[in-house]
Formats: structure tokens, sequence, C-alpha cells
């Protein structure tokens, strides 16, 4: 075999694992005392390699002043310090200069037991120019999702995909053999990715990716509980792993001695035992598979069990910890226990008698007061996260999940990304918690130089428009209640144009949440509030134009059009009557005032709302019914005759208006639905143009493609008014739409060709997700699908199944089309058997 070098990647935040990598890279993690990255560099040299590039960026010095010039490892070690994050491939291409012949990539966080030598031997027998080694995971959500063919060449790649775009459970490891000539590819000083930008690239260039299927044990430790699995698996035998130090044999296990340590005879060694230089073990006890470093001394009568002990710790008499992390230099006197989990970051103090509930995380440099129960981490919620965005919102507890800390530092995260001097427009709900938190926000958005627009009481959709008419404004947050959870507060931040913010630029606040990489200014700079009564008042006064402008009222009052409004105690009571008002639409408008008991109720009101509305519309005569809900964004349509429009006809009701507003003006209009949106009457709209798909990510330009976009959820936005869901427009839209063509909705519902449509779950463990998708692809492959979004299937022309993996619960979603409900029964039941085949597989 021909010399191979090759590259660790080292040079990640290792944000997602914080706190433990506060201030030492994520390589350096130490499992069994051994730093990640050292285990990667020891089977580098197994295979013959003997020389090797580092890639640094975060705290390089650490990683130098422990590797030096690599002689310890029998290796020559060259450090490459890129001047600026360039991404995956770019960092790669900084160290052109030393890859002249075949390099491998490895990163330098991860846990492996694969055969590199059978991986560098099939990219040599394949006389291959990328060869990427893939693995099957149960959960493929973190890794790029590969397909391959039976020749193993790459035929479709997407890097950290949602639960609805996994296509299967193999995911690219980030480790590759790559020949010098690809090098010509990277583009010198710019960002460059493998999967987003590389590898695209290479095949359409024609150059083949080839897949080498490796079989072992991988694990990308990419968060605190990846870190704890780890050690698990290593202590359970799962993977094969040198453990260093002198062995030991115990009547109920084994010690691996890593120095001169002090351990009394009394101590109980369970399953595996690791412990490093000087340390000492008090009397009676009890070690269970547990790695302890350096300088590290543990009282009598302790129990310690499932956990990571780091360097330089001192814990006191009869303590108690189950599944710990406790990093360096911490302090913990007698009687601590931890039953069920904590990760102890460094640095802290912990007095006697605490108790740690489940699984609390506690930051650097904390310390606990004695006697304290500690039920909610120091910094972060009841539960470590590793992303503080679920589907563009930030939502948790109030004031435990989401506290006033933890508003300010997501304030200063956000605006950091902003220039100095820009201007953040701000509004909230009636909320007490909503008030508190956004204050705290202030602060922290203040703080880097960033000034204020406080918009105070205000819908969301209100703020949204006045974010996007105003070229002085730069972003935009809002607080509210959870509709679904009364205790929950939601954050939603948004862009220039009035966006929720994309995964990318979510991302980019998440990092420096995560990091605590703050913007600081001098006292002189800091941004400036302004909260004047006026902001308020222009904000309503210009939505009011601009819905004046754009709804022809004259045609509404002209036909005597009379409404019956619910509104179900939300925000949209500060300015809908007005509208109505000012437009002189006849109405009676119902539960326009906030009531908190009934808020937190929500869900029970919602029935009794529909058929008290439904009753006045039928009982006057009136020619609609609406209930906007409380964030001013959904609506339920009820029809003249005082039928409650479930969400699919409500949708078909609203397209069908476009449609023929669309004939009279003699053009079509384009609408965009999801990928979940039935289908069956696309047919009947001769005039509209709709495409489904996903529009997360959608930009300014995508927006203005469409004259419609909605959900099948009661969300409409009308883009010649705004790109973001509006309940009040909406409602005003569809009213003028129904005066102007002199037709009810009543009419409407009897056109419509009625057919089957569901959407419902079915449990399915985190771990199996991906095994699913995969599943119902190789069982497409016959069949005409689609993996736009998750998996469809057509059955025949008309009757569909799409299965989408549930982002944040353990459930499969399965959307279910068919012409008449006997043929979508029996679509549902013989899907639903099969996934339970697969999961009992």
């Amino acid at each position: 075999m021909k010399k191979v070098k090759a590259v660790i990647m080292a040079g990640g935040f290792g944000t997602r694992i914080q706190p433990l990598t506060h201030s030492i890279p994520k390589p350096m993690l130490p499992v069994v005392n051994v730093p990640m990255m050292e285990n990667v560099l020891k089977q580098l040299v197994k295979v013959g390699i003997d020389e090797v590039v580092i890639l640094l960026y975060y705290k390089p010095e650490i990683i130098k002043n422990h590797f030096k010039d690599g002689s310890d490892w029998g290796v020559k070690i060259h450090y490459v310090l890129p001047d600026a994050d360039y991404g995956t491939a770019g960092a790669v291409g900084m160290a052109r200069e030393y890859l002249d012949t075949t390099f491998m990539i490895v990163s330098g966080d991860l846990v492996t037991d694969f055969d590199f030598q059978k991986i560098l031997h099939y990219h040599e027998k394949r006389e291959s120019k990328l060869t990427i080694t893939l693995t099957s995971v149960d959960n493929p959500l973190q890794f790029g999702v590969v397909i391959v063919n039976e020749e193993g060449k790459i035929e479709k790649f997407l890097e950290k995909p949602s639960w609805g775009e996994v296509f299967s459970d193999t995911i690219n490891t980030g480790i590759y053999v790559i020949e010098p000539e690809i090098l010509k590819y990277i583009p010198k000083g710019e960002p460059f990715d493998f999967a987003k930008d590389l590898f695209p690239l290479l095949m359409q260039e024609g150059i083949d990716l080839l897949g080498y299927t490796a079989h072992g044990y991988w694990r990308d430790v990419g968060n605190p509980e990846s870190y704890r699995e780890v050690h698990r698996d290593l202590f359970l035998e799962k993977v094969h792993f040198d453990i260093p130090g002198k062995v030991i044999e115990y009547p109920e296990g084994t010690l691996y001695l890593q120095g001169n340590s002090e351990i009394d005879k009394s101590v109980e060694i369970i399953d595996t035992v690791v412990i490093g230089n000087n340390v000492k073990i008090g009397k009676n006890s009890r070690l269970h598979n547990v790695t302890i470093g350096d300088n590290v001394t543990i009282g009598e009568e302790c129990k310690l069990r499932n956990s990571i002990l780091w360097h330089d710790i001192t814990i006191g008499k009869k303590c108690v910890f189950d599944n710990a992390v406790i990093c360096n230099d911490n302090i913990i006197e007698d009687m601590v226990t931890a039953k069920a989990g904590v990760i102890l970051a460094e640095g802290c103090h912990v007095g006697k008698f605490v108790t740690f509930d489940q699984d609390v995380t506690v930051w650097p440099n904390k310390e606990i007061e004695p006697a304290a129960i500690v039920t909610n981490n120091v910094v972060w919620g009841t539960k470590y996260k590793n992303a503080i965005f679920q589907e563009g919102v930030i939502r948790g507890k109030a004031n435990i999940e989401i506290d006033c800390e933890m508003s300010c530092r997501i304030a200063e995260a956000f605006a950091s990304l902003l220039p100095e001097g820009s201007t953040i427009a701000i509004g909230r709900d009636f909320e007490d918690s909503s008030r508190m938190l956004k204050r705290s926000f202030d602060g922290g958005v203040l703080a880097t130089g960033v000034n204020i627009e406080d918009l105070q009481v205000i819908p969301a959709s209100v703020l949204r428009h006045y974010i996007q008419k105003n070229d002085n404004i730069n972003a935009g947050a809002y607080f509210r209640k959870s509709i679904q959870d009364p205790t929950s507060v939601e954050i939603l931040l948004y862009t220039s144009e009035g966006h929720r913010l994309n995964t990318e630029t979510a991302k980019k606040v998440e990092k420096n949440y995560f990091k605590q990489d703050f913007r600081k200014v001098d006292y002189k700079e800091m941004g400036s509030l302004n909260d004047e009564a006026s902001l308020h008042k222009n904000a309503c006064a210009n939505y009011l134009e601009k819905i004046k402008e754009l709804i022809d009222h004259k045609i509404i009052r002209g036909s005597n059009f009379q409404v019956v409004i619910d509104l179900m105690y939300g925000i949209t009571k500060e300015i809908f009557p007005r509208i109505l008002s000012e437009l002189q639409i006849e109405n009676i408008l119902l539960n326009a005032y906030y009531d908190r008991l009934k808020l937190e109720n929500i869900t029970h009101y919602i029935k009794e709302s529909q058929h008290e509305v439904a009753k006045i519309v039928t009982a006057l005569e009136f020619q609609l019914g609406v209930l906007i809900y409380p964030h001013g964004q959904r609506l339920t349509l009820i029809s003249d005759d005082g039928e409650i429009l479930d969400r699919v006809d409500a949708l078909i009701a609203v397209l069908r208006l476009m449609d023929i507003d669309a004939a009279t003006n003699g053009k079509k209009y384009r609408v965009f639905l999801p990928s979940w949106a039935p289908d069956m009457m696309d047919s009947d709209f001769k005039h509209l143009e709709i495409d489904r798909g996903k529009y997360l990510n959608f930009k300014r330009e995508d927006f203005k493609q469409y004259d419609l976009i909605a959900t099948v959820d009661g969300n409409f936005a009308f883009t010649e008014f705004a790109y973001h869901r509006d309940g009040i427009y909406a409602t005003l839209k569809i009213m003028e739409l129904l005066s102007r063509h002199n037709i009810l909705l009543s009419q409407i519902e009897k056109e419509v060709k009625h057919f089957f449509y569901k959407r419902c779950k079915i449990p399915c463990p985190q771990h199996k997700k991906g095994k699913m998708m995969r599943k119902f692809i190789e069982y497409a492959h016959d069949k005409p699908h689609s993996t736009l979004d998750g998996v469809k299937i057509w059955e025949n022309d008309t009757d569909w199944i799409l299965m989408i993996p549930d982002q944040y619960t353990e459930d499969l979603n399965l959307f279910i089309q068919a012409n008449n409900e006997e043929q979508g029964k029996k679509l549902h039941d013989s899907y639903a058997n099969l996934i339970q085949e697969w999961l009992n597989e």
C-alpha cells in the first residue's frame, strides 16, 4: 500500500456538549482518562500512518501542548490554524501543502473501533478518488444521511436532515479517504463544506463518490448524553477498546489502575473501574462502572455508579452519585446526593447535604449552598437540550426552562449577530411571564450596542408588518404564552423582513448562546430603548391603513355582509374591533377581552365557541362565522348554514375562492402548500398553480412568487399584504372574495368533492425512526414515491400515504389521502401493520 497521511479535524467549538467544553476543546474530553483524540491518533498509527495534520481552531494551545511534535506517538505532526471558520472542506484545503499523497480524514471527537486498514484497502482496490465511510445508526438527525447503489456509488445524501427529510439510517461518519487531486476543487480562503459544497460539486463533475460500509462501533460524541453512553458502552464491552492501566481483578469486577493511588481494602469494585494517578478512596466506598482521573480524593462510605470523574476533585463522606459527570477542580462536601444524573462543570463548590434532582446541569464556577435541593439547572432548564429552537420557536416552562438569565443570554446571542447601532422591534402578549422575560431580553440587547423599539402589547402580525415596512428595523422579537401548554412561554425571533429565522441563522444564535460569545460594548455605546406610546399607535395605524388600501371594504359593505367573529380572549382584541369599525363592516364580536383562566383551558372553549358562533350565524342569517385563535394567526370558518368547516374543507374553500377570483381577473394565481396537504382537488382549480414542499428556509424572493401560502391548519398568508400568517387579514380577504363574487360558503361546500384525508400518529422509539425511513424507501422502490419531506408513496393516481417522523416526540406522523373512507382505512391499516412488523424485526 502506498504512503498515506492523515488529517484530524479538531477545530469544533463543542457547543452542543457544553458545559463540558467550557475550557477544553471537545477532542480533548477524556475517555477512561485519555483524550478522545489521542485514541484516534493511536488507531491511525496502528495502520502505519506516520505523518498527521491536525486542524485547529478552538483553544488550539491545549491540543498543541498535549501532542507537541507527535514524537511520543511515533508520528510527525503538522498543525494548521485557519484564521477564520472556513467549513470542513475549506479547513482541509488550508493544509494542502502537506497533502501530496492519499490522505485519511478523521474527526478528533469520536470513539470507534472501525478497522481503518479495511477502509484504506477498499479505497485503493476500487481506485477511488474519494471514499466516504458509512455506518447505520439509530438516530441519524445529527449526521449526513446517505444512499449507495449496489456498486457502492453514492446516489444521494443530505447533511443533518430533519426527521421529515431522513431517507435512510445509513450515515456519513465523517471518515474520508481522499486523493490529493480532489483538493483543486476546494477554493482557497472561503467557507466550503464537504457535504454541502464539495460532494455535490464532484458529482456534478462526474467524479464517483464511493461509500464503504464499516462494521463495528462508532459514536460521534456530540452531547453530554452521548459522552456518558460512550463510557457505558466501554464498561459493557460493546466497543473494542484498550483501556490503559494495570489490571487488578476483584471478586465482582476489574480495576484498571493508571498510577500510584491509595485504595482502602474495604472498597468494593464492581464490573469495570478505571482509576488514575494520586487517587485516594476512603473506607467502605463502592465503585460500580466508574472512571476516575488524577488527583481525586473520595471520602468514606461513598457510592459511585455509572459516573465519570475528571481531575483534581475532592468528594466528602457518604456521597452518592449515579450517572454523573464531574469535571475538573470541583469540591463536593459530605453527604451530597445525585441519584439520577448530574453534570457538574468545572470549578464548583457544593456544600453539605445538597441533593440534585434528575439530570441537573450545573455550569462552571457555581457555589451550591449547604442543604440546597437543586431541582433545576443552574443555567438551563429541567432537562439538558442540544438546541434552543424548535421549529423556529424558543419554547419552555416560564421561569423554569426559560428564566430571566436565559432570556438575557438569548438576546445577547441574537443581537451580537447584528451590527452595533442596529434596531430591534419588540412586542409581547398580555402575560406577566412575557413581560418579565421581555424586560430581561431588553437588557441583553442593549448590552450589545443594539437599540430597541418597544411596541409593548401588540399582535405578532402587527409587529411583523411593522418590521417589514420599516427600513430602519433590522430584526424583531415577540414574547407570548404557548397555546399548547399554558405553563410555557414562546420567544419568536424575526429577520428584517418579519420572517422567522431560517435554520442557518438559528444555529448561529445557538452557537453564540452556548459559547457565550456575546459582544460587549463600552457603556457610552450601549443601545437605547424607545418605548413611547406613539410607536404602538403608529404601528397599528400603518397596519390599518395597509388593510384599507388592499381590502375592498366598499364591496363588503355594499353586499350587506354580516359576520360573527369570536376573538377567543386573544391578542387581536387590541386591534380587530377597531378595524371592523373603521371599515364599517356589520359584525358581532364575541370574547373580545382578555381572560387568563379561559386561555389556560382554550382547547375546551374551542368546541364551545364553534357551536355558539354557528348558532348565531344561522339564527341571524349572517353570511359567515370566524374563530380567530388567541395568537391571531389561525382561524376556523363557519358557513352561512352553520357548518363548521374542518381544516381540509376550509383550505379547499379558500382555494375555490381564489380560483373564482383568478378566472374573473383572467389570470392565474400561484399557491404554496405543505407537502402533506391533500391534492385530490387540484384538478378542479383551473386558474391556480399549486406547489407543495417546505418553506421553512424561504427567502423574500421565494415568498414573492406566490399569491397565497397556506397550511392545513387554518393558517393563510396572502402575500399581497404580508408573507406571514395573519388571521385578521385572512378573515377580511375571505369576506371580500365572498362579497365580490356573490357566493356563500354553503354553496362552495356543496361543490366540494369529498374524499378521505387523515393525519394520525403511530408510536415509534426515537432510535428506530431512521430504520423506519429506510424501510419505507425500500418498500416504495417499485412504486411512485418522493423523499422531499419524509417518504410519500402513491398507491395509484389519487391515493397516497406520507410518513414523516415527528421531530420532538417518539411518533411517526402519517398523512393519508384516498378516494373514499373505505380505501383510506384500508390504506391506514395496511401501513400500520407494516410499521409494526418493521418495529418488531
